[in-house]
This record gives structure tokens, sequence and C-alpha cells, in this order.
């Protein structure tokens, strides 16, 4: 009975210092820097076109009512942009962003000429395309040919019959019974982890996969000497304008070291303006041309 009384004693004194302090609220302010950063080339459009994400920093105060001060931040409101990467002008030709606190994974990569994928893939992934408002889509997540150990996806490109090939850092050349790759189909909304057919088995030598129409294409990279591939259904190389070690498909483009090339009809045109990769800064015959 006396620990009861206790009890009430204290709830009464801590009501009565509420009061005091009217009611015990917080001050929490929350303010949005003005400028933007963490600025990075998520695709490209066309020879003269980039692709740029990025996102607005937070910083979140809170004075409590019983003197403890607390400070969060993040980052969030993402915003995809467009700028011509050839000349320079103003800013950007379009831009439109998300309304939301925390990034969450909006700038995953390049899917298609005009459309940006992300999200983690557990149960959905999101889609941005130029122009247009983004949003998400639910996926059904499959297991064929008996594979197992789903692997985080990293890169997704377009496949055959309309479908899209996504695949890990290192997930074609695993081993054994683990999954090597994905097929994502939109229609269908599934994502069915797989096992490389015998028909293509020759990309487990690939460093970045995709297909244009029925044919599939290889990039095989040679960090060292230089001496990198594209190969085109396993047994054609295509001929390329110069020797690169890093590189891969943006799009409809490739990037060769910091060379951005126009891949069509089998012939890689590469432009004048060349891209080193951590910056939104663009050169020609080493002078930068475009700063953004």
């Amino acid at each position: 009975m006396k620990g009861g009384i206790n009890r009430l004693l204290g709830f009464a004194m801590i009501a009565l210092m509420c009061v005091c302090m009217w009611g015990c609220s917080d001050d929490v302010s929350f303010e949005w820097e003005r400028t933007r950063r963490n600025a990075k080339v998520v695709g490209f459009v066309d020879d003269s076109l980039v692709i740029v994400g990025d996102y607005r920093f937070w910083l979140e105060v809170t004075d409590s009512w019983n003197g403890e001060h607390l400070e969060e931040s993040g980052a969030g409101n993402p915003r995809l942009c467009v700028y011509n990467y050839r000349v320079q002008e103003d800013g950007p030709r379009w831009c439109d962003s998300v309304a939301e606190r925390n990034n969450s994974g909006w700038f995953g990569g390049q899917l298609t000429d005009s459309v940006i994928w992300g999200g983690d893939f557990t149960a959905k992934m999101r889609m941005w395309k130029i122009g247009e408002q983004p949003h998400e889509i639910a996926l059904a997540r499959r297991v064929e040919d008996g594979c197992t150990g789903k692997f985080k996806i990293t890169s997704i490109k377009q496949w055959l019959n309309g479908t899209f090939i996504a695949r890990g850092d290192k997930s074609l050349n695993v081993e054994g019974d683990g999954c090597q790759y994905a097929v994502l189909d939109t229609l269908a909304r599934t994502l069915t982890f797989k096992r490389l057919e015998k028909d293509y088995e020759w990309l487990k030598e690939c460093d970045d996969v995709r297909a244009w129409g029925d044919d599939v294409y290889c990039v095989i990279l040679d960090d060292e000497g230089e001496n990198s591939l594209v190969l085109k259904n396993k047994n054609d190389t295509i001929s390329v304008p110069r020797k690169f070690a890093i590189g891969g498909f943006w799009g409809n483009m490739i990037k060769m070291n910091g060379n951005i090339c126009l891949f069509e009809d089998d012939n890689i045109s590469c432009s004048d303006v060349t891209w080193r990769g951590n910056e939104l800064k663009f050169y020609r015959n080493g002078v930068v041309v475009v700063k953004y």
C-alpha cells in the first residue's frame, strides 16, 4: 500500500512539473538545405544529354522539455534532372523531385534510354521516366532451375522478348547451384532468379550484358592491358575505336574509359567530350567545356 502511494505521489510530481513547463512539450525545428548535394550521373539519354540524380540534406533539432538537446540529419527530396553535356547551358533541360524526407534508393541505375530504376526489390521496384512522375510496382520474386542464393541487384539492362536482365556484381560467374541472373518482366510484375541456360553460359565472362532485339551483347573488361572486348552473340567481336579498361552499357550508349560513345547498328562512335565519372564536369581535349 505504501509503495502504491509513493508511485502516485511520483506521478503527481511529474504532472506538476509538466504543467509548470507548459505541458512538457519539445521544441522541434526542421530545415532543408537550400543547395543540393551528392549529384551523380545515373544515365545517358543520347550523345548530348545526361541524366543526373541528387538530394537535399536536412537537419532536425529537438530541445526537449527536460533540457536534452538532440540533432538528427539526413538526405531526401531526391531529384532527377537532364542536362546537356556537350554545350554549356544555364541549367537542366528538365527536373522533377519526390517529396519524401529520406532517400530510399531511387537512383539504382539506368533501365532504358529514358528510365531510371531503384528500390531493394524485396517486394517492389521503382521506375522513373524522364518527363513523368516516378512510381512503384509490386513484384513477385521467384526462383527457377533449382538455383539458390538470391543476390543483391546492381544492374538491370534490356533483355530478350521485352524483358530485362538483372544481375549482381559477380553473380554471372557464380558456381555450383547459385542463381546467376534474374529476368525482370515489368508487365507480369515478376522477378525470376535463374542459372544461365546452356546457350548463354558464355556470359559468365561478361562484366556487362544486354540485348538489342534478338541479339545479346557483352562487355569483357581488361583492367590492366586495356584490351577490353565487346561481343555479339558469343562469337562476333564488335570492332571498337579505341582501347579501354573500364566501361559498360548506359541505355543506348556505351562508356569506354572516359569516352561516351553511341552504340548503334553494331557501330560505335565516340563523342569528342569525355567524362571522368566522379563529378559533373565534361572535357574536350583535357579542358572543361561543361560544368554543372
